[in-house]
């Protein structure tokens, strides 16, 4: 008789990954959605509390022109939705920030709002940049409709018949988030002044709410619109097809320059989310565990949402190539269930042995696939870390701190912006800089805009010209010395002393280098962070996707549904 080989049988507990292989900037372009990400970690909130999401008015013509009046009822608060709505215009309509025209503009504002305030919103919100936001507002949000899925479902509905799944399955939204704009601009609420039991209060909480709204009155609307084409044969969208279609999302540069200005935020998320991922590698199972077959269950819905994928990936992974492998993961999980093994060996964690068997093996998209579904098996630990993401971005200088002490941060935690040559070819090729015509972050060859002005942190540069700078002083002189000597380097230093400690708060990369590739943080920020589904690349630089695709709607939340409701299955045609 043989026995299974063992796996280091007294091997100690599952560790977060070290920031040498997470902070790589691919391994971050890897991150799937999770119960943490922020759209998720919303809803997750919202149907345990059971929000109550109302329409309280909507006056709108047959041209989509008028406003409409939505109020979110938390266990102890109350929010108000005003909603500005367009006539449809093909003028002046982008994505980007310069748009002048949208299709929906609204506000979310704290209490029960004023007529006074609703007429002023009102006014105010189409300005933009030149309005100003009545006391409480916490966003002003936008966005336009995805023209085609969005004219194919008012034609269907007024013919009594629902969407065509193939159709709407090319976007799954109706319309797609033009912007979201708070934290005290145009006078609106400050998140840092939230108080501890503010519902809103994690970081990314009151976008993900907006962004749920516009999802809400999209849906209203094409049946508004249908009602008024055929107010004898309209039909409403059906449940199943209304949780199918999410809200859209583009994102382009600008969030590299929010990965290097929110470190103590990029930190303190991606620790709870290895912090969840570690546990759930913990977790002593054995065969025939409840949770290996509940592991199992979300393998084959990961294979049915990414086979049924018709987005086109002309960059990415695509779908398909996914889902196969998760089948290849599926027949190994199903083997750990039967038999308690891992590939016929027995280990203490036999998650953590799966993980590590599969991670040479299958592609890093498919991987972190596999580590969002084992965070649904802790999803206690996973929601009280999510309520963690409360984070004081301050960064302030210790001139006590002596230069010995600031020289040994510098050298073990920044060691890989010091080992870059950023004298070798193609090092320093690139700028970042502001758009004059579009007002949004570029980045273009040095040699072509030497007169610009560098928006971008570069990190490696920094680092070693402090780590030089340091050299002129004795290990026990004060820091105050050297931000005496050299105010120029006043703020990297107060940066390196305020994340000293924190592990994961800078990428391992060189953005103004030749081999930076720029969609590798967009897609950390959209997939990761904010939970975008099948995010599909523009020009190595741009990324759009879908939010809630699959969300409960509001009645659903309002009864507390379960909040296992993401990747979706497509609705039958």
């Amino acid at each position: 008789m043989t026995h299974p080989q063992t796996i280091a049988l007294d091997d100690a507990p599952p560790q977060m990954r070290p920031p040498a292989v997470l902070m790589q900037s691919a391994t971050l372009a890897a991150l799937q959605p999770c119960r943490i990400s922020a759209s998720r970690a919303l809803l997750v909130r919202a149907i345990r509390e059971r929000w109550r999401i109302t329409r309280r008015a909507f006056d709108l013509d047959e041209t989509a022109r008028g406003s409409a009046f939505y109020r979110i009822e938390t266990p102890d608060r109350v929010f108000d939705f005003p909603v500005y709505s367009f006539a449809f215009s093909p003028k002046g309509r982008t994505g980007r920030i310069i748009g002048r025209s949208w299709d929906m503009m609204a506000a979310l504002v704290e209490g029960e709002m004023s007529a006074d305030d609703i007429a002023t919103t009102g006014v105010e919100l189409p300005k933009l940049y030149e309005g100003r936001a009545t006391p409480g507002t916490l966003i002003w949000c936008r966005s336009n409709r995805s023209s085609r899925a969005f004219n194919h479902t008012v034609e269907r509905l007024a013919a009594g018949q629902q969407p065509d799944v193939a159709t709407i399955g090319q976007v799954c939204y109706l319309m797609r988030n033009t912007g979201l704009d708070g934290n005290g601009t145009f006078g609106t609420r400050a998140f840092r002044a939230l108080e501890a039991d503010h519902p809103l209060r994690t970081a990314l909480s009151a976008q993900m709410l907006c962004t749920y709204m516009m999802r809400v009155f999209a849906q209203d609307l094409v049946e508004h619109l249908a009602r008024c084409r055929a107010p004898d044969t309209a039909v409403p969208l059906a449940p199943e097809i209304a949780r199918y279609l999410g809200v859209g999302n583009g994102s382009a540069l600008g969030l590299i320059l929010f990965v290097n200005n929110h470190p103590q935020l990029i930190d303190r998320w991606l620790h709870a989310r290895e912090t969840a991922l570690a546990a759930a590698k913990s977790l002593p199972v054995a065969a025939n565990d409840a949770r290996i077959g509940e592991l199992s269950r979300l393998i084959a819905r990961a294979v049915r949402f990414r086979e049924q994928d018709s987005v086109r990936y002309d960059a990415l992974i695509p779908s398909a190539q996914i889902a196969a492998e998760l089948r290849g993961v599926q027949q190994t999980v199903q083997n750990l269930f039967d038999t308690g093994l891992v590939e016929g060996r027995r280990a203490r964690y036999p998650l953590a042995a799966l993980c590590d068997h599969l991670a040479p093996r299958v592609a890093a998209e498919t991987l972190e696939t596999l580590h969002a579904l084992l965070i649904e098996l802790v999803p206690d630990t996973a929601d009280a870390l999510a309520e963690t993401l409360v984070v004081d971005e301050e960064t302030v200088t210790q001139p006590e701190m002596t230069v010995g002490r600031l020289r040994q941060i510098v050298e073990t935690e920044y060691r890989w912006a010091l080992d870059i040559d950023m004298a070798a070819p193609g090092a320093q090729r690139f700028v970042w800089y502001k758009s004059v015509n579009a007002e949004e972050p570029r980045r273009g060859p040095l040699d072509e805009i030497p007169w610009a002005f560098n928006l971008g942190l570069d990190i490696p540069t920094l680092a070693q010209t402090l780590h030089a700078a340091l050299a002129a002083f004795g290990d026990t002189a004060p820091v105050a010395r050297l931000l005496l000597a050299r105010p120029d380097l006043r703020a990297f230093i107060a940066r390196v002393q305020t994340l000293s400690g924190l592990p994961y708060h800078s990428p391992i990369m060189n953005i103004m280098g030749d081999g930076f590739v720029p969609i590798d943080m967009v897609r950390l920020m959209n997939v990761a962070i904010h939970g975008i589904d099948k995010t599909r690349d523009y020009l190595n630089r741009n990324l759009r996707g879908v939010l809630y695709h699959g969300a409960p709607l509001p009645d659903e939340i309002a009864t507390g549904t379960s909040a296992d409701w993401f990747w979706p299955e497509a609705p039958a045609t």
